[in-house]
């Protein structure tokens, strides 16, 4: 169970990263990127953060440049949270598939 720190912090660094990830989706002609959830660690220092990426055939190509580029992505949102957390969690980024797989069932249902 995530305590109410956990959540606070886990809201900041989503609202923060969702628009770290407007301005790098401009540079990809077509795509959207998307934070849809954001899990902290009871010590507050690895954050796991969930991308919805569309379209979702380029969602592993992308991620893996975002993987690359995690340091500055955090750099960038040590900038922007300095003034709320003394420390920047490290950045674990996932590929959240959850919209392909209810369009997966979708069809089936059909």
């Amino acid at each position: 169970m995530e305590t109410t720190r956990q959540l606070k912090i886990a809201r900041l660094l989503q609202k923060e990263l969702s628009s770290i990830f407007l301005g790098v989706a401009r540079n990809f002609q077509g795509v959207i990127i998307t934070t849809t959830k954001v899990r902290v660690s009871p010590d507050l220092s690895v954050a796991r953060v969930y991308l919805s990426i569309f379209p979702s055939e380029r969602g592993a190509e992308l991620l893996a440049q975002i993987n690359e580029k995690s340091a500055s992505i955090r750099h960038d949102l040590a900038g922007r949270t300095r003034f709320q957390l003394r420390v920047v969690p490290e950045l674990s980024f996932f590929l959240d598939d959850s919209l392909d797989y209810i369009e997966h069932i979708d069809e089936l249902l059909k």
